[in-house]
């Protein structure tokens, strides 16, 4: 599975009309960080409320040391990893290929039920503003172009490696794990050009950095008993930060480029690397997007007036569109 990631990463074309338009107002906001703590502690709460327990400080210690343990040795995490459908390499090799046509990755894809439903999903979504539905294979692929079509296999790629768990907590929070890494991609790879970071690797980042979470709470899961995970604060603040770690780590043992791994390791704290800081921001919107549409804040919350500009906070609603659709 490794290798076929690299060529997600292969010749980028960004829109430079969308990414200048961005520039500005991203960039004036990206440094938002004093509510980033707020931001991750309610999500927590949000996250663990029907499971979270007042857990023993030694059981705490237990799953924190075995999440530790395995961020040294990511090698181990590799079985939560499902097979990827075989169609998904064979398209982004042609990706690749300037002499492939779009009648030919239409065939290829046609190969695959799932990957013709989300293709044309795509095309016909919000996201890429237009009045005329698409109905063929070809004319969504057309519509997503290059970059689009790269984050479509990418989401499917990531969807079962996050959402697919077997039991216990760990299964509970998978759906809004991943809605929240969807959302983060997204939102990420609209913060990068702002912040002068490329916005296909901030989407890649952006679906990658909750993979260490999900191992964490299967960890939990063989510690704790009917699916229960330790609900205090520090504890969540501290499992959130070394899942970070885990994820990079295990973004290094799939060949990702340093740069996307270095970005989520540092996104708690990531100070003037630009795609750390496009990872930051597209982490705080998608989590506040969550906890908005679950009633745990509004959006006139301060988290959201005082920790968002208004370029993000158009973001924010831009995320809220795309979940109406999903």
């Amino acid at each position: 599975m490794k290798n076929w990631f690299n060529r997600l990463l292969g010749g980028a074309h960004g829109d430079g009309a969308a990414a200048a338009a961005m520039a500005a107002a991203a960039a004036a906001g990206a440094a938002h960080v004093d509510t980033g703590a707020e931001i991750d502690a309610a999500y927590y709460r949000w996250l663990t409320a029907s499971n979270g327990f007042h857990a023993p400080a030694e059981t705490e210690r237990r799953i924190l040391g075995e999440v530790t343990a395995m961020a040294d040795d990511p090698g181990a995490a590799a079985h939560l990893v499902p097979r990827v459908p075989e169609v998904i390499p064979q398209l982004l090799a042609s990706l690749s290929d300037d002499s492939i046509s779009h009648v030919e990755m239409g065939r290829q894809a046609s190969q695959d039920v799932v990957l013709v439903a989300e293709l044309i999903r795509e095309a016909n979504s919000a996201y890429y503003r237009s009045l005329d539905p698409v109905s063929t294979v070809e004319a969504a692929i057309m519509r997503l172009g290059h970059d689009g079509l790269r984050m479509l296999l990418a989401r499917l790629a990531f969807r079962p490696i996050i959402k697919m768990q077997a039991g216990g907590f760990a299964r509970i929070a998978a759906p809004n794990v991943w809605n929240q890494s969807e959302r983060c991609a997204l939102a990420a790879s609209l913060m990068a050009p702002g912040v002068t970071a490329g916005a296909f690797e901030a989407y890649l980042a952006g679906l990658l950095q909750n993979v260490g979470l999900m191992v964490a709470f299967r960890v939990s899961d063989d510690i704790c008993e009917d699916g229960r995970i330790p609900g205090s604060r520090a504890f969540g603040q501290e499992l959130q930060a070394l899942s970070r770690r885990l994820s990079s780590h295990i973004a290094a043992h799939w060949d990702f480029p340093a740069e996307v791994c270095e970005s989520i390791a540092h996104a708690g704290d990531p100070g003037d690397l630009p795609l750390a800081r496009a990872l930051a921001l597209g982490d705080r919107i998608a989590k506040l997007r969550l906890l908005i549409d679950g009633n745990v804040l509004s959006e006139q919350d301060s988290l959201v007036t005082d920790g968002l500009d208004n370029f993000q906070r158009r973001c924010l609603t831009k995320l809220g569109n795309a979940q109406a659709e999903a």
